[in-house]
């Protein structure tokens, strides 16, 4: 393997461009008009244009991503995440030209990619699942039958798809049939596949995901669990490893199922199982994601594996080069993403032009991000401008990092979710490991940040009227040595 084709943009494609270098592979960008100057574009050792801004226009078309990866000798495609990275279709017609794909095989995405075939196999080898249907329902007479045994409040969800998307909690019967109709039109549209299903919903769960790899001759080994329970909109935000609820006798467990998952479905390459662990510890199957997750640095992070260099690897037809028994949790990890939405405004997506970014550095910090200053933000991506990931001795080490670390980030000209994700990081909640994804209902408030933002805006006023004609000490986040900021002095208030 000799050229690697990226079929991606941002973060995930400069990422794997470093990996792909210090292997001594070369790479290829792909790109669309908007973004022609971006960094991915400049790193790669080539570049080839695939079309207008619109994903469906450049980064979603299966026929220029492959002819890309011919004209310029490619002999293999990493697909990142998202876009096309599980789309077997993709997966199929990569392998068809003659082109190596880096990730699983096609017939392991469309097992796993539906919800209702993935719970079909662990209910199949006994792996815990959640009480619901085990097919698509389209009867409405059916659904809400099914609905009553299992009991109120019931989850519907789109067979298809993730995100958030196609998902409706019914808290009580009288609102079934219309939350119904919106989940399957949701689905429909955004995944081209109404199916739903339904399942009993679990109020207050923990979101409690294991990294495995697989090699093309039969060994699979997981990379112990991540927690990524700080979520809104069911999108994650913050995400962490190991987690600091699981006991060996559990992470034990369900990396067991983990593995017998991707056994059973003969997968190779990297990818994450899914699970739900309820307030008594109990866990279960939630789904399969059939590629690289966007949270993967925290598992380096623990294990000082490289799971792009892995999936190269395997993609070229090597062993794995660990056991099981090889690996072990050295350290603590925590990521954050930025993205550029304002979580005083019910996190709404903002847009504009990095007036000022400049990232914060030191031991132990790592920022995975595609973007530099005097660029603006793209309308017609993910709207995730960087990933910042710390790694300490313990959690508590990685906490304190993470905070130096977000006071370091400096954005302007757009919102951002660093001052949310500080929030959490000295929550009370969050410090001592009772929280789980109902954490943004029940403990945030956007006044809190507002409250932080005013003192932070009179503190830099302050400090620009006492500048003048003379030097001021300033420390780096804008405050007078001395002083605390309201967020600071009411970061435990409910």
């Amino acid at each position: 393997m000799k050229k690697i084709l990226i079929a991606n943009r941002g973060e995930i494609a400069l990422r794997v461009m470093r990996s792909a270098r210090e292997m001594g592979i070369k790479t290829v960008a792909v790109y669309s008009e908007a973004d022609r100057n971006a960094l991915h574009v400049r790193y790669a050792d080539e570049a080839v244009l695939l079309g207008t801004a619109p994903s469906n226009q450049s980064y979603l078309v299966i026929e220029k991503i492959i002819d890309a990866a011919k004209k310029t000798g490619a002999d293999a495609i990493h697909p990142g995440y998202g876009f096309l990275s599980e789309n077997p279709v993709f997966a199929r017609n990569v392998k068809e030209a003659g082109i190596t794909f880096i990730g699983p095989s096609a017939e392991a995405m469309e097992m796993m990619g539906s919800k209702l075939n993935a719970k079909a196999m662990a209910e199949k080898h006994n792996i815990p699942l959640v009480p619901g249907t085990a097919k698509a329902i389209e009867d409405m007479a059916e659904a809400r039958n099914v609905a009553d045994k299992i009991g109120f409040p019931v989850l519907i969800k789109a067979s298809a798809g993730g995100g958030g998307k196609g998902m409706r909690i019914v808290e009580e019967r009288s609102q079934f049939e219309e939350q119904m109709k919106r989940a399957q039109s949701e689905a429909l549209s955004a995944f081209g596949d109404g199916s739903v299903f339904i399942e009993k919903y679990v109020a207050s769960p923990r979101h409690i995901e294991i990294q495995i790899l697989g090699d093309t001759h039969g060994n699979v080994v997981h990379l112990f669990e991540r927690e990524c329970s700080i979520q809104r909109r069911h999108q994650k935000l913050v995400e962490e490893a190991p987690s600091s609820v699981l006991t060996p006798e559990i992470r034990k467990e369900m990396g067991r199922c983990a593995v017998q998952i991707a056994k059973a479905c003969n997968y190779t390459s990297a990818g994450t199982v899914e699970f739900l662990l309820d307030e008594k510890k109990n866990f279960y199957f939630l789904e399969m994601n059939t590629r690289l997750q966007v949270e993967h640095p925290v598992t380096e992070f623990i294990t000082g594996i490289d799971l792009v260099k892995e999936q190269i690897k395997i993609a070229r037809g090597e062993k794995l080069s660990f056991r099981q028994e090889d690996l072990s949790i050295n350290s603590h990890a925590i990521e954050i993403r930025v993205c550029a939405e304002d979580p005083s405004n019910n996190f709404l997506p903002d847009i504009g032009n990095l007036a000022t970014y400049k990232i914060p550095q030191g031991r132990g910090v790592r920022v995975d991000d595609g973007m530099e200053e005097g660029m603006d933000i793209p309308i017609f991506y993910d709207n995730m401008i960087a990933k910042l990931i710390v790694y300490g001795k313990d959690r508590q080490e990685a906490i304190d990092k993470m905070i130096r670390a977000i006071d370091e980030y400096k954005i302007t000209g757009v919102e951002t979710t660093l001052s949310f994700c500080r929030f959490v990081m000295e929550h009370e909640a969050f410090v001592s490991g009772n929280f789980d994804t109902q954490f943004v209902q029940h403990h945030f408030k956007p006044e809190l940040l507002n409250a932080y933002n005013e003192d932070e805006a009179l503190i830099a006023a302050f400090v620009a009227v006492e500048n003048v004609g003379k030097k001021k000490t300033v420390v780096a986040n804008g405050m007078v040595p001395g002083t605390v900021s309201k967020w600071k002095a009411n970061r435990n208030v409910e």
